[in-house]
């Protein structure tokens, strides 16, 4: 017995578009870059064109959440022959863990790029256990 399935060749252009741009039930997401230095995670929102007022960013158990809005063109504006850069709230949520200091991450504003740096718990920071032994010697193992 052979199934018909029914194609509609514009779903995955629809799906793309709602990944890229969002809807009002899911926002877009924002770029961001991740990355170690030192004892510290610093990670990098791309943010253009928005004005720091509408930044709002928290942390809630071990998820952080940033949405801003960057506003939409002006009703001046509408005759647009290409719309491509996302406008409305943007949304974006990092899931932490545990060996990171939620009290004290840092955030910095300059040139659209949200920066944020998250320290390591110094309880999380690797250290030097020292092994003895019945004949008193001891061994140093880096964990």
């Amino acid at each position: 017995m052979a199934a018909l399935i029914r194609t509609d060749p514009f779903r995955d252009l629809d799906r793309l578009t709602q990944q890229m741009f969002g809807t009002l039930a899911r926002p877009a997401v924002m770029p961001i870059d991740a990355y170690q230095s030192g004892d510290a995670f610093v990670v990098h929102f791309d943010l253009p064109g928005v004005d720091l007022d509408s930044v709002d960013l928290n942390v809630e158990r071990n998820v952080l959440t940033v949405r801003a809005e960057r506003p939409g063109p002006d009703a001046k504006e509408r005759d647009l022959l290409v719309a491509e850069r996302p406008h409305g709230v943007l949304s974006r949520q990092l899931l932490l863990g545990d060996a990171l200091d939620l009290e004290k991450i840092t955030a910095h504003y300059d040139a659209g790029v949200l920066t944020l740096n998250i320290p390591v718990m110094r309880e999380a920071k690797p250290r030097r256990i020292e092994i003895s032994r019945k004949d008193a010697e001891s061994k140093q193992i880096e964990s």
